[in-house]
């Protein structure tokens, strides 16, 4: 019997009518902005209406480092809601919009799989509300407005040299990073390097995630450099005069958008900052709006801990003040045998030898997990070719950490295939715990970073290109040593060579470049060869992205 697709299993749900969802939640209809029948933004007034209001419980789901294998993470995030409905608990999802680029690229979407998806799926992963296009046009007014400035007489004495502002666009295109702009006369600008970032590593996306409301979207706006002049002083955005459009353009997109599941449990899907170049965590608004809503609030952080749950833990719940009662780390039999060297085409067969090379990955997750003092679940995503030797393996290994162990099948059974999960998720719940920073955020930019490459990856320490040390002592010079720290590093290994799987030893963190979120408050310290504009592959996704007469989408995942 041929297994349908993820696409084919969302168009043959059956969504409620998302008033209907929104009312689990205590969401009046006249709170609700409707796009359509199943997706609506959320009125600012329902969050400012329940902030007496306790908090749920926050649940925060993770991963071991990604390998192609696949590790589910967000199919085990939905499924562990519907999940917690089906054992009786009041849940709901707060999750990232998926970016364009990985939806025509190769990553894929982000809404899930099989009977674990959000729907409706095809526009989750396309235009959605129109979050993105809204980020994207705002950042490119700051880009517009700041040539143009340099263009009309340059007032601010702004150094084009200097200028720290790239344009953005949501499409992975490697041809758009180093441009020339201004070319062809006088008439057509100042002549000066340039370049395109994808708009999910835009700091106006991570302002736009971290942001409490308007009034501190447009402060932290204001504050973000864009250039220098040429006495060496930092140029914001409040100094050309650009917020207030910015933020009209931003004004509906900064609402939360509420969508559902499979099973018509409610999920917030808003934001998206990738978590390899970014923070990698949905809007701070949906979390906490989330948390006055359910009971239990299943949020996710981009590939493995030692990225999105890490800034999720260092960033968002210091900025925001969140605290996690549980963190769920996704890992798969497969993924784990690929860690201990098996060839993608060799994970059917079972290989105690390969799991026990591979399994030190899962097992330094944990242990980072542990480091903040929060309960750990470990979640294992079952395929039909894990055999128990090799689960019981794994349990074993989780108990010696004192980590609780859960099989899901969710991909198969949806919220059914995630009772045991949600059982043992609420169990942790209510299990003490002793919530603290890998890192105080007083400390120098460079013991920040050491923090993080040496508790977290596992390093020896941390070198410095010439230009990263130049890019501190900026930093330095214009007084945001305090800020905290987003590292951009590749997703596929705990060092900054995706080659180096499991669990390495005996490196160093290569620090290329830093640069300085001012907005949104952190310094990204760029590592190896991570890239903030992905390249498309040989064959991109899109070869297999098609539309009918009717306007039916297919292969779409």
């Amino acid at each position: 019997m041929k297994v349908p697709s993820d696409i084919e299993i969302s168009q043959a749900a059956k969504p409620e009518y998302i008033v209907n969802v929104a009312a689990k939640l205590g969401i009046k209809e006249e709170d609700l902005e409707l796009y359509g029948r199943y997706k609506a933004k959320i009125s600012p007034r329902v969050l400012k209406n329940l902030k007496d209001k306790p908090d749920g419980k926050l649940i925060l789901v993770t991963a071991i480092t990604p390998t192609p294998a696949g590790e589910g993470k967000t199919t085990v995030s939905v499924g562990l809601t519907d999940g917690l409905n089906k054992i009786g608990k009041k849940a709901c999802a707060a999750l990232r919009e998926p970016s364009l680029g990985p939806s025509f690229g190769m990553k894929g979407g982000a809404a899930g799989g099989g009977y674990a998806q959000v729907v409706p799926m095809e526009d989750i992963n396309l235009h959605f509300t129109g979050d993105f296009h809204a980020i994207t046009t705002a950042h490119n007014l700051c880009a517009a407005m700041l040539d143009n400035h340099i263009q009309q007489g340059n007032e601010l004495n702004i150094d084009p040299r200097r200028v720290v502002f790239k344009h953005v666009l949501d499409i992975n295109d490697r041809a758009l990073r180093n441009i020339i702009i201004g070319l062809g006369g006088t008439a057509n600008g100042v002549p000066r390097e340039s370049g395109f970032d994808i708009t999910v590593a835009s700091e106006v996306m991570a302002v736009f995630c971290l942001s409490m409301d308007i009034k501190d979207l447009k402060e932290r706006l204001g504050r973000m450099i864009i250039a220098y002049t040429y006495e060496g002083k930092p140029v914001t955005i409040k100094d050309i005069n650009a917020v207030g459009a910015m933020a009209a353009l931003l004004k509906d997109a900064i609402k939360p958008n509420l969508a559902q599941t499979l099973e018509n449990n409610p999920a917030f899907i808003h934001g998206g900052p990738f978590a390899n170049i970014a923070h990698g965590c949905n809007s701070v608004q949906a979390t906490r709006l989330a948390l006055k809503c359910a009971d239990y609030v299943v949020t996710e952080a981009g590939f493995g801990a030692d990225l999105g749950a890490e800034k999720f833990l260092d960033i968002k719940c210091r900025m925001a003040g969140l605290k996690p009662s549980a963190v769920v780390v996704v890992a798969t039999v497969k993924a784990l045998k690929m860690h201990g060297g098996l060839a993608k085409t060799e994970l059917a067969h079972e290989d105690l030898k390969a799991l026990e090379a591979g399994v030190p990955n899962l097992l330094k997750h944990i242990e980072n997990i542990q480091q903040y003092g929060l309960p750990v679940v470990v979640a294992i995503n079952r395929f039909t070719a894990d055999t128990d030797k090799e689960l019981d393996f794994i349990q074993k290994k989780c108990e010696e950490l004192g980590a609780s162990f859960a099989l899901t099948e969710v991909w198969e059974k949806g919220g059914e295939g995630g009772k045991v999960l949600a059982q043992k998720v609420v169990e942790a719940c209510e299990k003490p715990s002793d919530f603290k920073f890998i890192y105080d955020e007083n400390l120098t930019p460079k013991e920040k970073i050491n923090a993080i490459a040496t508790k977290i990856y596992g390093a020896d320490g941390v070198d410095y290109t010439p230009q990263a040390e130049k890019d501190l002592k900026l930093i330095h010079d214009v007084g945001k040593d305090n800020l905290l720290v987003c590292m951009a590093k590749t997703q596929y290994s705990l060092s900054d060579d995706p080659a180096k799987l499991g669990r390495p030893k005996g490196f160093r963190i290569n620090v290329r470049e830093v640069r300085l979120s001012a907005g949104a408050g952190f310094l990204v310290a760029i590592t190896g060869a991570i890239m903030t504009m992905p390249g498309l592959p040989k064959k991109p996704a899109a070869f297999n992205i098609d539309v009918d007469d009717d306007g039916k989408i297919t292969g779409l995942f």
